[in-house]
């Protein structure tokens, strides 16, 4: 009988084989919560962003993180870039 280490993330119960993917992805959900802070903190609910949106919007900034500071760096082209990805897979779903 083989044992195979699995890291569980404590933020969302995600399971992983391989701790550094693991790290990764809990360093992720922790820059989307403190984004998710900062917009709360920054738009009230009353202009339209509850809690829940909140969230969505830190966990998209978070997972697109490095072409982001691409583009915040003057590469505005890498959010075209992460559009056309977005509508390249909805068009292999449908």
């Amino acid at each position: 009988m083989a044992v195979i280490p699995m890291w569980q993330c404590d933020r969302d119960g995600s399971m992983f084989a391989d701790r550094k993917a693991a790290e990764e992805h809990d360093r992720m959900l922790e820059l989307a919560d403190a984004l998710s802070t900062f917009l709360q903190s920054q738009i009230s609910s009353s202009q339209g962003l509850n809690e829940e949106l909140a969230e969505e919007i830190g966990l998209l900034l978070a997972r697109n993180k490095e072409p982001l500071s691409r583009a915040f760096k003057g590469k505005t082209s890498m959010l075209q870039e992460l559009i056309e990805d977005d509508e390249k897979e909805e068009n292999t779903e449908a």
